[in-house]
């Protein structure tokens, strides 16, 4: 199955990349059942919706040419594991702002050995705003719980000028595209592209939205932690909050 998936994206993934990836679903499933990380539990399904879904952009240029990557939001560890076990030259830093799920990742990926990983807890508001990590990454993922407006605050932050931020999402894909222009605009990004990925043979459809960072983003920004999801730049938090979420899969 994940096999299949990667032929088509014409993606390589070494016999060890294949099973630590394994593993790593054994783990996770098996920590699931003591501490809640997925509502997905069915191998199958997580092998489409975890596995697959997270490697979707990683044919794409902008994901090939990075050396370092964020993941804002990771939750379980997607989609910022699968990738760095595709891509084992390139460093990853997973963010989470839940400490018991952070450890419990971290422990994971020592576990299982992979070494291109670290894992840190915090809120991305706090950490986008420390020098060690403004600006660093040549490109942030994110499968995050939020609408673009919010997640560009918490995101874009983080990436170079002449980086890039990808953002996992699915219906409702463009309405948020129009939504965060200027919200965008006001963060240093440029115009937001729109691509569809879609798998024969699996019932897996993903939008990603992708932003280049095209200027340093204002000093101001992200605004204190909890501000962005009150009160999103170019929205109000009544307009946010009515919208279904698209783009995750935990």
């Amino acid at each position: 199955m994940l096999k299949n998936a990667l032929e088509q994206l014409n993606l390589f993934a070494s016999e060890e990349a294949l099973f630590k990836l394994e593993q790593y679903k054994r783990l996770v499933l098996r920590w699931n059942e003591r501490v809640n990380l997925t509502a997905i539990t069915e191998e199958s399904e997580f092998i489409k919706k975890h596995h697959i879904d997270s490697v979707l952009c990683g044919a794409y240029p902008e994901v090939q040419r990075a050396e370092r990557v964020i993941d804002v939001g990771t939750g379980a560890g997607f989609p910022g594991v699968p990738l760095a076990l595709l891509f084992p030259e390139k460093a990853f830093l997973l963010l989470d702002s839940v400490g018991k799920r952070t450890k419990i990742i971290q422990g994971l990926c020592e576990e299982i050995d992979i070494p291109n990983v670290t894992v840190l807890q915090g809120r991305a508001e706090d950490i986008a705003a420390e020098v060690a990590y403004r600006e660093r990454f040549d490109l942030c993922v994110s499968r995050a719980v939020a609408k673009l407006p919010v997640l560009a605050e918490y995101c874009l932050p983080f990436v170079k000028p002449g980086g890039f931020f990808i953002a996992y999402k699915s219906q409702g894909a463009e309405e948020e595209r129009a939504s965060a222009a200027d919200a965008v605009r006001i963060l240093g990004g440029g115009p937001i592209e729109k691509r569809e990925a879609a798998l024969n043979g699996f019932d897996l459809t993903r939008i990603f939205l992708i932003i280049e960072k095209v200027a340093k983003t204002p000093a101001q920004y992200p605004r204190r932690a909890g501000t962005p999801l009150k009160k999103p730049l170019g929205g109000t938090a009544r307009e946010v909050s009515r919208e279904t979420t698209s783009g995750e899969i935990r």
